[in-house]
């Protein structure tokens, strides 16, 4: 039984609305608050073909009509369609589903269904309700049965042999049932319908594994005598109908009438108040983010919080227990229940945490749940009224996904978006019709990426052999099979291609990253070490390298040891005041043009590309204020990333043009001759000691530093030199160069401090502030998240001949068409970049457009402008 709440949900959520509308502190930061009325449901009466079990059984459950698109579903599934449902979250999917699949289960007592989750949490949530269906059913028809790598081994020959309903997910499917199907033959030689829930996560790199894995599915049950249909359900996406074709590979029918009930919904976005006009800086997302999600506790509301990342999620986590604890303390009764009720969920969580905390959601005790995307889908975690994003999602899909997890059925509920810093949250914050006007995006996904294509006809062969002219997946793979045989992974003999390898290839294949390994994170407390969680190889150089403050379930770690070879990382519990937040360089190597064209500006480029990346320290940064309190390099390998990048060259011309207005300070400083003396002198006066910290110099030279930066003083007596007839040409002068080194305006400094010091002088780029927005915009034009893609720029890109480049590529081997889609949506990405820094009310640069500068140094807005204007085919000195 769910607890009692401190006011009754409708009460408490309509004196909440009223609070924050009349708050002057809260209401005038909303820019956006529609009010979505309440809709009523389209029903439709039972199919007369259903069997008359299963029609007493849902009239006997409340179901005495079911809504239009479930009826619609019934239909096109009895006409031996592939079906797709697209409709909103809490419609009623899975009965839509699910009423074929009992039908044929019921009609034939050796049909077969294969149900299949892109989580393991998501099969356990629809594994109880299916169970609960077959136990008042009464008889022995419908046998739902569990099959991932959650279940012990000692079930699993019984599950192979009794189960009729199998739940899975495609990890399970690729390694643990395809490899071994002669254990499953018959299952798969009755098999009548693949369920693919949530169907939209099935996209990049993941979707494009899962369209393969889904090939091999076909192939083997083609093999055993069966062709089972297809029922696939999505959320709101542009092309769910093109997505189902992809992944299954035939003809699908679209079904998306919704006919559910909701209730009144209300969507808002909250833009944090600026604080410092001038530098465009506004109140913490986080900490307004925290205040909100008090005042939902206060009344009674239970919330859900999405932050983008696991790392975001744990530090929201930590400072809202503590907070909470510290208002118990001064106030015991305004908010009477344990801050343990207050709970994150997130990738890297042990299964039996992730399900104990979704059992106290539906139960009512736990109040917060502070959340990534692992808890986006469909898993039943009671009647939240209240959802609360940090920050953009990255698609629109995924955003109604989440604002879907508060309300079910008729209950008014609450989403609210809590615009970032970012330059993509602002665009949004200033253009919500971008969210509730514009048609949800396209998923992408390419299922004969070559890469992926080549590792799952591996997976093929091991499987079943070929048979000479058989396609897979309708390509013709006879070239590839001659490729294969020469690396003597398969032989043919009598028109039939064997695999011949040792191992089987299935377990080197990950479906959702780049690499099949993971890095076990255990802690040491004094006992036996202990197994806290896992991350993917590629995460671990910058989740765990060594002396890393890792955070998990609230708890900080301290990585004491990073075992890369034996997949294992060391970690101790610890309290500390700061965080760690690495450092890497990265560097482009050209492999190959695909395709060049001019533009405005310059001329842009797409092809394949090598990114070689290394972390190379770390910043330690204070937990409250994010300072940076120590700077520490580290020594990692180097990874390299074969890939497919975009690239814009910015143009002789253009450059001249820019340099002329003095609008491109992207150039290496020179500072002049006298320099090397200069810089000794300095060093010796100060008595070879850093200023700062007093560290002495040991082997290597300290740096020199200007405090008031070279560059500005340089670009500002240039300026006033050119307006008195100085030529555009002229080199500058040195009495201007001695102005800029005067020795009262240099410092020797270690590179910790040095480096503090840039930060808080710096001079941002228009080349690092173009960078900045273009990665930060990006994702918008993609379904795609930030990480999805990598940025790069250097006014000198050796990969582009010495040239000013910027590059956007694809973090993912051979690509998956990220970068491709940009290179056709250049002009575009351009334009809407230019619409979100010109409206920017800040006067140089900040965080919500092209980045910020140092507290005392000097933004790019300026040069950003002017680099956006050439590549609008503008001069640069309008």
């Amino acid at each position: 039984m769910k607890q009692d709440r401190i006011l009754p949900g409708e009460q408490g959520l309509a004196g909440l609305t009223r609070k924050w509308r009349t708050d002057h502190e809260t209401g005038p930061n909303f820019t956006e608050w529609r009010e979505m009325a309440a809709k009523s449901a389209d029903m439709v009466d039972l199919p007369t073909d259903l069997d008359p079990r299963l029609a007493e059984l849902l009239r006997a459950s409340g179901y005495g009509r079911l809504y239009r698109h479930q009826s619609l579903t019934w239909q096109a599934a009895a006409h031996g369609h592939n079906v797709v449902l697209c409709t909103g979250t809490a419609s009623g999917k899975s009965l839509a589903f699910n009423l074929p699949v009992f039908q044929a289960l019921v009609s034939s007592p050796s049909a077969k269904a294969l149900y299949v989750y892109p989580t393991k949490a998501l099969t356990q949530d629809q594994h109880a309700s299916l169970l609960a269906f077959a136990a008042t059913l009464g008889t022995n028809e419908v046998r739902p049965g569990i099959y991932d790598g959650d279940t012990p081994t000692s079930s699993r020959s019984l599950v192979r042999q009794k189960a009729n309903l199998l739940l899975t997910n495609p990890e399970m499917l690729h390694t643990g049932m395809l490899p071994h199907h002669a254990n499953w033959s018959a299952f798969f030689g009755q098999l009548r319908y693949i369920v693919i829930d949530e169907m939209h996560t099935y996209r990049g790199v993941f979707g494009s594994n899962f369209a393969n894995v889904l090939r091999r599915l076909l192939r083997v049950a083609n093999f055993y005598g069966a062709t089972p249909q297809f029922l696939m359900t999505s959320a709101t996406i542009a092309n769910p109908a093109e997505l189902g074709e992809k992944l299954c590979g035939q003809p699908v029918k679209l079904v998306q009438e919704d006919g559910s009930a909701r209730g009144q919904k209300i969507f808002a976005i909250y833009n944090p108040p600026i604080v410092n006009p001038a530098l465009g800086l506004r109140k913490s997302a986080m900490a307004e983010s925290i205040r909100l999600a008090k005042d939902a506790l206060r009344n009674g509301i239970q919330t859900i919080l999405f932050a983008r990342s696991r790392r975001t999620v744990e530090i929201l986590l930590k400072q809202l227990r503590d907070e909470v604890a510290m208002d118990q303390r001064k106030s015991p009764h305004e908010l009477p229940f344990d801050p343990q009720s207050i709970q994150g969920y997130r990738s890297g969580y042990l299964p039996a945490e992730r399900r104990a905390i979704e059992k106290g959601l539906r139960e009512g005790h736990i109040k917060l749940v502070v959340a990534t995307s692992a808890l986006e889908l469909g898993i039943d975690i009671g009647d939240l009224r209240l959802a609360m994003m940090l920050g953009f999602p990255g698609s629109i899909a995924s955003l109604l996904q989440q604002a879907g997890r508060a309300g079910r059925g008729a209950e008014s509920s609450m989403a609210i978006l809590v615009a970032t810093a970012q330059p993509v949250d602002q665009y949004l914050a200033n253009h919500s019709e971008y969210l509730t006007q514009r048609t949800p995006e396209n998923a992408l996904l390419d299922p004969d990426h070559l890469v992926i294509f080549l590792n799952h006809l591996r997976c093929a062969l091991f499987e079943l052999p070929f048979i000479s002219g058989e396609k897979f997946g309708g390509v013709e793979v006879g070239e590839f099979l001659e490729i294969l045989e020469q690396n003597r992974e398969v032989h043919t003999k009598n028109l039939r291609t064997f695999w011949m390898a040792e191992g089987y290839p299935a377990a080197k294949v990950s479906l959702r990253t780049a690499s099949p390994n993971n890095v076990v994170l255990m802690s040491e407390e004094g006992g036996p070490p202990r197994t806290i969680g896992q991350v993917d190889l590629e995460s671990a150089y910058w989740m765990v390298h060594p002396n890393a403050v890792y955070l998990h379930g609230g708890q900080q770690y301290h990585v004491q040891n990073l075992d890369l070879e034996s997949g294992k990382a060391t970690l101790v519990p610890v309290s500390l005041d700061y965080y760690t937040e690495p450092t890497r360089e990265d560097e482009i190597e050209l492999v190959e043009i695909a395709a060049t064209n001019s533009a405005p500006g310059g001329e842009i480029s797409r092809g394949e590309i090598i990114v070689h990346s290394k972390v190379t320290g770390y910043k330690k940064k204070n937990w409250s204020s994010s300072e940076i309190l120590d700077m520490v390099p580290l020594q990692m390998p180097e990874t390299e990333l074969n890939t497919i990048g975009y690239w814009f060259v910015i143009s002789p011309t253009s450059l001249a043009s820019l340099a002329e207005a003095g609008l491109w300070t992207n150039a290496s400083n020179d500072y002049g001759p006298k320099w090397p003396g200069t810089r000794d002198a300095v060093r010796a006066r100060d008595e070879f000691k850093c200023q700062v910290c007093g560290l002495p110099e040991h082997g290597k030279q300290h740096d020199v530093h200007h405090k008031s930066p070279f560059r500005e003083i340089i670009r500002r007596g240039m300026a006033e030199l050119r307006s008195g007839g100085m030529g555009s040409q002229d080199p500058v002068p040195q009495e201007l160069l001695d102005v800029a080194n005067r020795l009262d305006n240099l410092i020797t400094l270690c590179p910790n401090c040095h480096h503090k010091a840039e930060q808080n002088v710096r001079m941002r780029s228009g080349l690092a502030g173009l960078a900045y927005v273009f990665h930060q915009l990006a994702p918008l034009f993609l379904m795609c998240d930030m990480d999805d893609i990598g940025v790069y720029f250097h006014p000198e890109a050796q990969f582009c001949e010495g040239q000013p480049a910027i590059a956007i590529y694809d973090m993912v081997p051979a690509g998956i068409g990220f970068a491709n889609k940009l290179y056709e949506l250049h002009q575009k990405l351009v334009g809407e970049c230019t619409r979100l820094i010109t409206e920017c009310t800040c006067e140089d640069g900040c965080p919500a457009c092209v980045g910020p500068a140092g507290e005392n140094g000097v933004g790019g807005k300026n040069e950003t402008l002017a680099i956006l204007g050439v590549m609008q085919g503008a001069s640069s000195d309008v």
